[in-house]
């Protein structure tokens, strides 16, 4: 479903599902049968695949409230990414030695509990985001653009430059950490805590674009003007939903940064901002499900081609060529017979 169509009204009682609504289904449960399907066959890398493609969905989800809900072009997300994965890898490093946050010892030891850990990365990503917002919203258009870029980079140097956690080689997270009641080595049980976390995301976006906050950020992609005749300051709506869009990211972050055990710093590096750019393009700009589309497209064609040839991107382009030009609602509007809003 694109913006406006969350937002609609339904026609009719006990009707048929709109075909948007059965594309977001079957891609949900696509996602969920491949995971459990590859479990159930032993096939463990590929359950980690599936759960790969639905942290990136959530990346994804992230940015797609402010691109797709609010039309703000962000180059800069990777940096909400990697400090969620920073923020878990330096939590669970200084649990497993002992020793205190930034050698302050005011501050506590860090933790390997998945919750607090989220909680925390979220926090910083929405403090990022936050500073990161006030000042690039206060531009449009290109500069916005070029102005997230910049503070991207900015962190992305930052954490090289960082020897303390590993700088440019990064930083080994020598355990999962640990969620209660699940053992989170499993690969089937924290595939599952993802998807179930991708879901709750997608529907609180799905919520708060039904709100009146979510009408007033898509006015203010379409014409901040008219928001403010009624009494609505757009950039109070964008830097909130730009805060939430930090928060979101950065939980996504820290997932990934638990997948691989590992964090480095491409995950803050621009070209992971332009492939969660990518994800909402292939699927569809606007549009709730369009994270999980593009997101699955992506890595299912990097695996399938990537084995055959090292120049996969290549075909990708192409791919990526066609929808713009043929599809312009992306992959789902595309199969739903929907338009592009906007």
């Amino acid at each position: 479903m694109s913006a406006a169509e969350i937002t609609a009204a339904p026609t009719g009682r006990g009707g048929r599902m709109a075909r948007a609504q059965i594309v977001n289904a079957a891609l949900a449960l696509g996602l969920i049968g491949f995971g459990v399907g590859a479990w159930a066959m032993g096939e463990t890398f590929l359950v980690t695949l599936a759960t790969k493609v639905a942290i990136l969905a959530i990346a994804g989800a992230g940015l797609n409230l402010v691109l797709g809900f609010g039309g703000l072009v962000s180059f800069g997300h990777a940096a909400y990414f990697g400090l969620g994965g920073y923020t878990a890898g330096i939590l669970a490093h200084h649990a497993l030695n002992y020793t205190p946050m930034f050698e302050w010892p005011v501050l506590f030891e860090g933790t390997t509990s998945m919750p607090v850990i989220w909680l925390v990365a979220m926090a910083v990503g929405a403090l990022a985001a936050a500073v990161i917002g006030a000042l690039s919203l206060r531009t449009t258009g290109v500069y916005f653009i070029m102005i997230t870029l910049a503070f991207g980079q900015m962190i992305f140097y930052f954490a090289i430059s960082w020897p303390a956690y590993g700088g440019e080689d990064g930083l080994p997270i020598y355990v999962r950490n640990g969620f209660p009641g699940l053992n989170t080595l499993d690969p089937i049980q924290f595939f599952g805590l993802v998807v179930a976390l991708l879901l709750a995301v997608l529907g609180l976006i799905a919520m708060l674009a039904r709100s009146r906050f979510g009408l007033a950020l898509q006015a203010a992609r379409q014409n901040r003007q008219r928001l403010m005749a009624v009494g609505i300051r757009p950039g109070g709506v964008l830097l909130v939903a730009f805060v939430i869009s930090g928060a979101i990211t950065a939980l996504a972050g820290a997932l990934y940064a638990d997948l691989n055990r590992f964090v480095s710093p491409s995950m803050l590096s621009w070209h992971l901002s332009g492939e969660l750019l990518v994800f909402l393009i292939l699927g569809g700009t606007g549009r709730l499900f369009a994270p999980l589309a593009g997101a699955g497209l992506y890595i299912a064609l990097e695996h399938l081609l990537g084995g055959v040839s090292d120049h996969w991107q290549f075909f990708f382009g192409l791919l990526l060529l066609g929808v713009v030009l043929f599809a312009r609602g992306g992959v789902i509007g595309f199969l739903a017979g929907g338009r592009k809003h906007g």
